[in-house]
């Protein structure tokens, strides 16, 4: 039985299949297109499961959409009219645009689908709740065969957080929280405020916190949330323009806070490291109290998450260190584009009512490495076509000049395998580094990334030895936990490191691995395991070897303003527009030294920045 999930229409389209629930394929829509966020039909990604599947359209037995576009107009009707007059502008900007594309939208998902298939059967075409896709997204691929699951976003139809339970193949929500209260779009509120730019700049937020004191949080808890001690809230909506303006805040925001909108240009200020922690301060308060009353209201023993605030991995890993729940599960295509995945889940195991099975101590994600992968005849053809020159090497060759390349102090553009399926690169798709520099993480952020100094790096580290540099021991696969650097490892920076690191604070606190290790000492860890990634773990082996030091930074292949690399044409491209001096795709090395100059190019003019 093969199942096709779709998400899309609004941001982050995907698409993802399931064979006799299994997850055989997922990937993004942006990866082929090269837009970012791309919120098309995604008929690329569409075409890339068809290709995993071995057939056509009419050889899917249902294709499940991740939403219900009607009822989101509804919701849509409903608060414009609950907010009336106020908003009558946006209302009169967005109502062509729903009655033209997206109140009809089950005909233009059947017109896209017609066109790839002709024969396709429409009556195949189902609709799934959107927060019953993040929550089948979180539990069906989790290791446990019973537990609660939470789901937190923005806001789908109208919910904007779900508590389901699910057992063996059943799933079934049980609460809800409604629009306009909602945890995602009060962090987007902020992320708006602050200058960054809504739906992407989020991370950045989090990334800036911990230069900031949270200062702010009792405010925003006496006059904008008002919490209840099981961690359900209120929103007053008096200080928010989200509802029905076309801004996140209003001057009343901007009052209360004593500071305007920062425009994105302006130099971040202590004031606005103060808000991102203040922010980041209540998210956390708001998540361990539902995660408290989860707990005892059900009596579930493990958690799922999913939606976009389950990507906020500082939250995630004060929540296991709570140790609440036996067992702590996050979806790492936790945002819109992991709803493709759910809704081909619950097609598969609700509307088809077919069995669960779940591996023991092993989720079902299979690292996330579900995008396309291209073999070694064909990585050469692409890029001898680009112009490139390289070397091929055989295994043990190339992971020992690799190593020895980000022993030396390079950046290291790295493409293997399968793409990953979600917004974190996890060795398929990287920028690798070495951890003990503290110039590294400067030297990433404004010579290959093209985007903010403060922005900090993962470390990837082999599964076996994180214990011995973090205080976790345990799982973080996904990149979605964040943990201290041990204290027998931390030291304070010297002035010519502080001025390497670029940020102007006195006695900013370091590590033995710098370049990964934050202001707070913590880190967002990858535990790289073998049986998942075996190149990968074998690269950061040999870099062990050659340094005692078991981690390299790991940062996505691509830079500001770009989708992550899908193809080796897309790493050739991003390896000649940047500062990246040894590119290893496939069996292929490439230096930047041998390369045409002809060739470069300069990625600032290329591409639009955000």
């Amino acid at each position: 039985m093969r199942i096709l999930g779709i998400s899309g229409l609004y941001h982050d389209s995907a698409a993802a299949l399931v064979v006799d629930g299994r997850i055989e394929a997922a990937a993004q829509e942006e990866r082929f297109t090269r837009r970012k966020h791309d919120a098309d039909f995604p008929r690329h990604a569409v075409d890339y499961c068809l290709s995993v599947a071995g057939c056509g359209l009419e050889g899917i037995d249902s294709l499940v959409f991740y939403d219900k576009p009607f009822v989101k107009f509804e919701r849509l009707l409903e608060t414009y009219l609950s907010f009336a007059p106020r908003g009558f502008s946006s209302f009169r900007m967005a109502m062509p645009i729903w009655l033209r594309d997206k109140l009809f939208q089950k005909q233009e998902i059947a017109k896209a689908l017609k066109a790839i298939s002709p024969e396709f059967d429409i009556g195949k075409l189902l609709f799934t709740e959107h927060h019953l896709s993040h929550a089948a997204s979180a539990f069906y691929p989790s290791p446990f065969e019973e537990a609660a699951v939470l789901t937190m976003d923005g806001v789908g139809e109208w919910a904007t957080m779900t508590l389901a339970i699910g057992k063996g193949r059943d799933l079934k929500v049980h609460k809800e929280l409604h629009f306009p209260h909602s945890l995602g779009l009060l962090y987007s509120a902020v992320t708006y405020y602050i200058g960054f730019k809504v739906n992407s700049g989020e991370y950045k937020v989090m990334g800036l916190a911990p230069y900031g004191e949270p200062r702010f949080a009792g405010l925003m808890l006496d006059k904008l949330v008002d919490l209840k001690e099981d961690g359900s809230f209120r929103l007053d909506q008096s200080y928010f323009n989200y509802g029905v303006g076309l801004t996140m805040t209003n001057d009343r925001f901007a009052a209360l806070f004593g500071e305007p909108v920062r425009d994105p240009e302006q130099l971040l200020t202590q004031f606005h490291m103060d808000m991102a922690a203040s922010v980041q301060a209540v998210t956390e308060e708001i998540v361990l109290r539902l995660a408290r009353s989860v707990r005892a209201e059900t009596g579930q023993r493990n958690l799922c998450l999913a939606g976009g605030v389950a990507l906020n991995c500082v939250a995630n890993g004060k929540l296991l260190r709570e140790g609440l729940f036996d067992g702590l599960w996050i979806q790492p295509a936790a945002g819109d584009a992991g709803g493709a995945l759910g809704a081909a889940l619950a097609g598969y195991h609700l509307f088809h009512d077919q069995p669960r099975e779940v591996a023991a101590g092993r989720d079902a994600m299979r690292g996330s490495y579900l995008g396309p992968a291209f073999g070694q005849d064909e990585i050469e053809a692409e890029l001898a076509a680009a112009g490139a020159r390289f070397s091929v090497l055989d295994e043990d060759a190339l992971i020992a000049a690799t190593a020895q390349g980000l022993a030396d102090g390079k950046a290291v553009g790295w493409m293997q395998g399968r793409m990953e399926f979600g917004p974190r690169a996890l060795g398929g798709r990287s920028i690798l580094g070495d951890p003990r520099s503290p110039a590294m993480q400067k030297t990433l952020n404004l010579k290959v990334k093209y985007r903010e100094s403060f922005r900090p790096f993962a470390p990837s580290v082999l599964r076996e030895d994180v214990a011995d540099w973090f205080e976790l021991d345990g799982d973080s696969p996904y990149m979605l936990l964040v943990a201290d650097v041990r204290e027998d490892l931390r030291r304070e920076m010297t002035v010519e490191e502080q001025a390497l690191f670029g940020i102007d604070k006195l006695n900013v606190p370091r590590s033995s691995i710098p370049a990964v290790t934050h202001v707070d000492y913590s880190a967002r860890i990858q535990t790289v395991h073998a049986d998942t990634n075996p190149r990968y773990h074998a690269l950061i082996s040999r870099f062990k070897a050659l340094t005692g030091c078991p981690v390299v930074v790991n940062t996505s292949f691509n830079v500001r303003g770009e989708p992550i690399v899908c193809t080796a044409s897309d790493a050739f491209r991003c390896f000649m527009g940047s500062e990246i001096e040894l590119l290893v795709v496939g069996n292929c090395l490439l230096r930047k030294e041998d390369q045409d100059p002809a060739l470069t190019l300069n990625y600032k003019d290329a591409f639009e920045l955000d």
